[in-house]
């Protein structure tokens, strides 16, 4: 373990490196199920140019930009559990991690973007079934 690394063990922070930020289980399923229904998309995608941050799932010509949220990562209500080793660093990074996703979505949604946000638990079905349903309604609208 590298001086100064923020894993407090050698095997923490392989595990750590081996999380998945994009292609999660989650994602794919949803994935599969909207290009099966014809939708096509950007993948791991800036929405907004000047921001620094992407969303899992981006239809732009609809401005539609969706987000599948880790439980642990970004602190589900239902299913977040505080770490028991180094709580005070982990707890405080997923409460950065839940402050960046509001003022993410505030400022997609202040450019005029549609934001849906999914927990990664949700039923894969009902996220691709709305977002399916958000994009089409959006598209009628421009067309």
């Amino acid at each position: 373990m590298p001086p100064g690394s923020w894993a407090s063990s050698a095997a923490r922070r392989r595990n750590m490196q081996a999380i998945r930020s994009r292609d999660t289980q989650p994602e794919l399923l949803i994935r599969r199920l909207l290009h099966a229904q014809g939708l096509r998309y950007r993948v791991a995608a800036k929405p907004l140019p000047g921001l620094r941050r992407t969303a899992d799932l981006v239809f732009r010509p609809t401005k539609v930009a969706v987000f599948i949220d880790g439980c642990y990562w970004h602190g589900c209500p239902e299913h977040y559990v505080p770490p028991k080793t180094n709580s005070g660093y982990w707890s405080d990074k997923v409460a950065r991690n839940m402050a960046r996703d509001q003022d993410t979505s505030q400022r997609l949604r202040d450019a005029g973007w549609t934001v849906l946000r999914y927990w990664e638990h949700e039923s894969p079905d009902a996220c691709a079934l709305q977002i399916a349903a958000t994009v089409s309604k959006l598209r009628s609208k421009t067309s």
